[in-house]
Order: C-alpha cells, then structure tokens, then sequence
C-alpha cells in the first residue's frame, strides 16, 4: 500500500487563521495604546497651558454669573506682567484648595484707597462701568512688592482685598480668557487698561 501525505493545507486545515488573528490583535491594541498614550499627552499639554474653571458665588457680578465656566490662560504672566483691569484666577491665599476669580486693581507699589464710592489709584479715580455697585466700605491699602490688589466686582458681596489684603502673585493660576459654558454665555472676557501701566 502506497503511503501519500496530505497537502500541508489538508493537514492543518486553517493553522494560518489563528496566527493572523493574532497579528490583527496585536495591531490593534497597538494603535489602541498609541492613541491612548496620545491623548493623554493631549491632555496634560492642554493642562500645562490652560485651565477650566467654573464660577461659584456672585462675586463678580455682572460680568460672571455663579455656574459659568472660563478658560484660563496658565501662561499668561509668563511673557508679561499683570494689568490693572485683567481678570485672574488664583488660589485663595488662607486655603490653596479654593480658586477665586477677581480683577486685578493695584500693582506692586501702588497706593490704593476706597472712599464715599469711589476707588483711587494713586490718586487716580477710577471709571468703573463694570461693577455691580459702588463700595459701601472705606480703606487705604499700599500693594507691595511680588503682591496685587484685586477686587470682585460685585463689591458689596465679595470676599477680596478689602478684607484679606493684598495677594501674592505666587498664588496666581493664570488670566480668564472666555467664558465657554453655557454655551449660550459664551463671551470673550474684557479687560479693561484702568489706568496707564507706568
């Protein structure tokens, strides 16, 4: 009797499939990975560069509602220096978990004083249409060195300068750029020049 061997086909009938299966598997959780690791990548340089917020309380009424959400610029005081009038987010000094959201008024070296409604810079009265109401509260304040002055702009309901004092610039998160959320809400925020930057 004459002995034949099968084809190799016939004898392993699809011992290719599973190889390929395999191949197959492996390309996709490497793109799977890739596009992970991408997008954590994504994520933490969006990070580095930006932050989200969302507003709570009536601090700074009329201008941010509670519950709006801003884009926050980290990397802007990197090229620049502050300005009287920009809007800023920080840590609050007293408990670095909270973030508040004010307006720069004074800068290092400026002499800030709050009377009968009005507030001075450097003897400078300042035209304030974005406020809420004028202060009902009186003060005289020096901004020192690596420190701002800054202010809500509902000044009759925030918690700001007026009552903790002057902050340190280290606390500082970064400038809010736009208001993003609720998407009805959305608005490039306005930044005012108060008073010429000497």
């Amino acid at each position: 009797m004459e002995n034949s061997l099968p084809d190799l086909d016939e004898r392993q009938p699809g011992a290719a499939a599973p190889a390929e299966e395999n191949i197959k598997l492996r390309q996709v959780l490497l793109e799977l990975l890739e596009t992970i690791l991408m997008a954590v990548a994504l994520f933490l340089a969006i990070n580095a560069v930006s932050a989200r917020v969302r507003v709570d309380g009536f601090s700074m009424r009329p201008t941010l509602q509670n519950g709006e959400y801003v884009l926050v610029n980290r990397l802007a005081y990197r090229w620049h220096a502050p300005q009287r009038g920009d809007i800023i987010v920080f840590q609050y000094p007293f408990n670095t978990e909270d973030e508040y959201i004010k307006r720069i008024i004074g800068l290092p070296g400026d002499e800030i004083m709050i009377h009968d409604g009005q507030v001075w810079v450097n003897e400078t009265r300042l035209q304030e249409n974005y406020i809420a109401a004028a202060p009902n509260y009186n003060g005289e304040w020096h901004v020192p060195d690596g420190h701002l002055f800054v202010l809500g702009d509902n000044r009759n309901d925030s918690s700001d300068s007026h009552v903790w004092g002057t902050l340190d610039m280290q606390y500082v998160i970064g400038k809010a750029l736009v208001i993003y959320w609720p998407y009805q809400d959305f608005q490039i925020l306005h930044h005012p020049q108060l008073i010429p930057t000497p």
